[in-house]
């Protein structure tokens, strides 16, 4: 009895042992399985996203153009940046106004779009997909060349205005309308945060809008009360995504204007682009990109913030503290 007694607990320790060991293989297991399918994204982060970032945070720091091995100079690109490059401040300038005007107009155009989307009419699906689809095609060059015939001297807007007897003028070669055009241009596309919009205010209890019309509230008064406290968290993801894009607004200024006229919409980025693949300058150009790394940051950062002032959350019963 006695070898029996010490024989049992040896036996249902050893088979604890086992199972630990079967749960702890099975577990090693599925972390590799895991590992080995999200590999394609783990090699796409590292080889095409984090190692070009640590190639041109090093160039930043050397003088390389491309035809030459790079060679370290230190922080003497940030140096010229900011002590000797006019033109560094006009097109901070012009992508600062570029991104005030823009993106304020965008959403403001998104969300009001949005309301209307909202209401249940026969063939809403047609008038959402129809509007969304300058959001699609609106980055291309096509529509950028297309843009710029509109706006020209001979253009459709010109042509319009001349039915009224108004004599127009070249949009994008007149230094005090071409950045208006472009913010047009960007305007027009809020397909995206239109439809996001449209997602947030499905979220939105009709019992809200049924009790305060209960209490006398007018239609302007339930989107100022109800409307735009509960779509803020919404709101703030749109203002996020459309400040970092309008910071990198490209495309639409090298084919319509080329950054002219007088250099009104010479942009970040596209400075950024002339100094890397004009004039070769690539250590000069990487200085330049992570300024505006860091200026996107930054403003990122102030978004978040002052956020805790403007984004309700209803799960917390209020602004978020």
């Amino acid at each position: 009895m006695k070898t029996a007694s010490t024989t049992l607990p040896e036996k249902s320790y050893a088979s604890n042992q086992a199972s630990t060991l079967k749960l702890k293989l099975k577990s090693h297991y599925e972390s590799i399985a895991g590992y080995l399918f999200i590999s394609p994204w783990l090699l796409g982060l590292l080889l095409l996203t984090m190692w070009p970032m640590l190639q041109s945070a090093y160039y930043s720091f050397t003088k390389f153009t491309l035809l030459e091995a790079p060679q370290w100079i230190g922080v003497r690109n940030y140096e010229r940046i900011f002590a000797d490059d006019d033109m560094f401040r006009q097109s901070l300038k012009v992508t600062l106004l570029f991104v005030v005007l823009s993106v304020p107009i965008k959403l403001f155009s998104a969300l009001m779009v949005a309301i209307l989307l909202n209401k249940k009419m026969k063939g809403i699906s047609f008038y959402r997909t129809f509007i969304y689809l300058p959001s699609l095609i609106g980055s291309s060059i096509a529509v950028a060349i297309l843009w710029k015939n509109i706006f020209g001297i001979d253009g459709f807007i010109n042509r319009f205005l001349s039915v009224f007897g108004i004599k127009g003028t070249s949009w994008v070669s007149d230094p005090s309308t071409a950045l208006g055009t472009l913010i047009l241009l960007v305007a027009w596309q809020f397909g995206s945060s239109m439809v996001i919009f449209l997602a947030g205010l499905k979220q939105i209890s009709a019992e809200l809008y049924e009790a305060s019309s209960v209490d006398g509230a007018s239609k302007l008064r339930q989107f100022f009360s109800i409307t735009l406290p509960m779509l803020s968290p919404v709101l703030l993801f749109n203002l996020v995504l459309q400040v970092i894009g309008s910071f990198q607004m490209f495309t639409q200024a090298f084919i319509i204007t080329k950054g002219g006229p007088v250099n009104s919409t010479y942009m970040y980025a596209l400075y950024l682009y002339d100094r890397g693949f004009s004039r070769y300058e690539m250590g000069y150009a990487s200085a330049l990109a992570w300024i505006l790394l860091v200026i996107i940051a930054i403003a990122t950062a102030l978004i978040f913030a002052s956020s805790k002032y403007w984004v309700f959350y209803e799960n917390e019963g209020g602004r978020k503290k």
